[in-house]
């Protein structure tokens, strides 16, 4: 089920869909992830939301990726992982956004179930 969910402090949802989604994917606060992708950035010298960035900062959080079926009739809606997925957090990467998904529940500023993710992340739990 969707359910809005917005950690940055300023209010502001019209950007920063990587950063919103680790946040609520690690239970840290907005300003410290994008911190940490800030300075994982610089030490690559890449922008901070770029998958060789944000890939680099799920690993050290304890996520494994796995790449899903992107082709229909074998692909899957977020709204449909998150049915087959009832346990666990995950970060769901399409295209061009990155949704959180805890508990079968997908947390984001919009309603992302129609989106088709290309790419999975589990949090290793323990």
């Amino acid at each position: 089920m969707y359910v809005f969910a917005n950690p940055n402090p300023a209010g502001i949802f019209e950007e920063g869909c990587a950063v919103r989604a680790f946040a609520l994917a690690t239970g840290r606060t907005w300003d410290s992830v994008f911190l940490d992708l800030a300075m994982m950035g610089y030490s690559m010298k890449r922008m901070p939301d770029r998958k060789p960035v944000y890939r680099g900062f799920l690993r050290a959080w304890g996520f494994e990726e796995t790449m899903l079926p992107n082709k229909c009739p074998d692909c899957h809606s977020v709204r449909d992982f998150c049915a087959d997925n009832p346990t666990g957090t995950y970060i769901l990467a399409t295209g061009d956004h990155v949704v959180c998904v805890i508990s079968g529940d997908y947390f984001d500023t919009w309603d992302s179930g129609d989106e088709t993710p290309t790419s999975v992340w589990r949090r290793k739990e323990g």
